[in-house]
């Protein structure tokens, strides 16, 4: 019953996401995002589609894991991402006020060829892992809401990923942007009903909730607080979808778009990782990414409230990943013409790519964010030393600088592996925290020793 339930509500959903996409695209419309008149989004607009791309399912996924395993401070070191917003929204007003019209821009008048290529590297992986984990939530939902059926994990990420490609292609960004406001509507009146029976059940304590330790201690959240932190100035740089949504709007709509999104998104972040926080302080036993141990916790309402949240969540990610992905591939590397097929074939390129990983193995849902986070960190010493002190710099120090970030992300990929002898025999969050330190104390030996006054 609950099964048949889920599928008929995101049926729906589905269903009134097509209704509200446009019904004719035009080339602005399915690259800028701007409506059939030409115009810009508006403020509230901008907002609900910067949160409800931001707030994905594999992100609410990660706050209520590490809330069940770390307590508080492991909701607190994922929320601490969201700060996200403050520092793209800064980074973006500066990269207008330079003349910049994307962040490609700004490297290519810098670096070149080669500078805009390594962040499009970086981009491209980034945007495949969208898609890769917020589809993984969508096989992980179904397989364990149809337990009976074999193949439910695979036949589910087929189908949404076929449903999703098909209005992302129609209307590319300006179909992305009207969903969105309609995907977050939904996601916000179901987590709040979700949220509300959550803290006015009888075994809900605030208290216990705001100084819980989690099943396996506070420590490798805090540290996984600290890595948020030292990531958290780079990490908005390398989100291609905030970063376009940066450039669509005026100057004064986007910073408070970005104000907006950094408060609202936060608060839900971390209710959401009360549901994990409150899984561990029951002694609920952790089951198939917290899924199965949610339908052992509540009542069936309130489970299938959870998981719909969830594949809202996802739904609304993937379209705006596609987004991206086709204005990656026809603005910024020019590999196909700037033409709706052009589009639709990126698009095409990149949820295949995306679905094929999730038959890779890797349920890790947070190991993504730790690469992609990792590997931006590049752009920290560059945009603080050339973006903000307006210091000319090297093509070889970004270089380095891009070589070390890279090094670090495949280090701790290949923590087991390749790289075991050269790391600390540590818990692997401890590991990411020397790496992101390493990577940071030679990025910015190179881009400072290879910075000069500009002339």
């Amino acid at each position: 019953m609950q099964a048949t339930t889920i599928i008929a509500l995101f049926g729906l959903v589905i269903c009134a996401s097509v209704a509200v996409a446009p019904r004719r695209a035009t080339i602005d419309g399915f690259f800028s995002g701007a409506n059939p008149a030409g115009r810009a989004p508006g403020l509230w607009v901008l907002v609900l589609s910067q949160v409800t791309t931001w707030i994905f399912a594999r992100s609410l996924m990660n706050s209520a894991i590490l809330g069940y395993y770390y307590g508080i401070w492991g909701t607190l070191a994922y929320a601490a991402y969201y700060g996200s917003f403050l520092t793209g929204g800064f980074i973006v007003g500066r990269l207008r006020a330079s003349g910049a019209g994307s962040m490609q821009d700004w490297l290519k008048m810098r670096f070149g060829a080669v500078g805009a290529g390594c962040y499009n590297m970086v981009i491209a992986l980034r945007l495949l892992s969208e898609v890769f984990a917020n589809l993984l939530v969508v096989g992980l939902i179904f397989a364990a809401a149809l337990p009976e059926v074999a193949m439910a994990r695979e036949y589910s990420i087929v189908l949404v990923a076929v449903l999703g490609l098909g209005y992302s292609a129609w209307g590319g960004l300006s179909a992305a942007l009207r969903t969105d406001v309609l995907q977050m509507m939904v996601f916000l009146m179901i987590f709040g009903l979700a949220f509300g029976a959550l803290v006015t059940s009888p075994g809900f304590d605030l208290g216990a909730v705001l100084t819980a330790t989690g099943t396996s201690g506070a420590w490798n959240g805090q540290v996984l607080l600290l890595v948020a932190l030292l990531q958290v100035f780079s990490y908005p740089a390398h989100d291609p979808v905030m970063m376009d949504r940066g450039f669509i709007a005026d100057p004064e709509t986007t910073r408070r778009s970005f104000l907006h999104a950094f408060w609202i998104s936060t608060l839900c972040i971390i209710g959401f990782g009360f549901f994990g926080i409150q899984a561990g302080l029951q002694g609920a036993g952790y089951e198939n990414q917290l899924i199965g141990t949610w339908m052992d916790m509540f009542p069936t309402w309130l489970f299938v409230a959870l998981l719909l949240s969830l594949l809202i969540s996802a739904l609304s990610t993937l379209d705006s990943a596609l987004a991206s992905a086709a204005r990656l591939v026809v603005d910024e590397l020019g590999l196909s013409p700037r033409t709706l097929n052009g589009g639709r074939l990126a698009m095409t390129v990149f949820m295949l790519f995306g679905a094929l990983l999730t038959l890779w193995g890797n349920q890790t849902l947070f190991d993504a964010v730790a690469v992609s986070g990792t590997a931006s960190m590049f752009l920290t010493p560059v945009l603080f030393v050339g973006l903000i002190l307006g210091r000319k710099i090297a093509l070889w120090s970004y270089v380095v600088a891009f070589g070390a970030a890279l090094t670090g992300a495949i280090a701790y990929f290949a923590r087991d592996d390749w790289f075991a002898a050269l790391l600390p025999d540590a818990h692997k969050y401890e590991q990411l925290l020397v790496i992101c330190l390493v990577v940071l104390a030679v990025g910015f030996a190179a881009v400072l020793s290879g910075a000069r006054r500009r002339g």
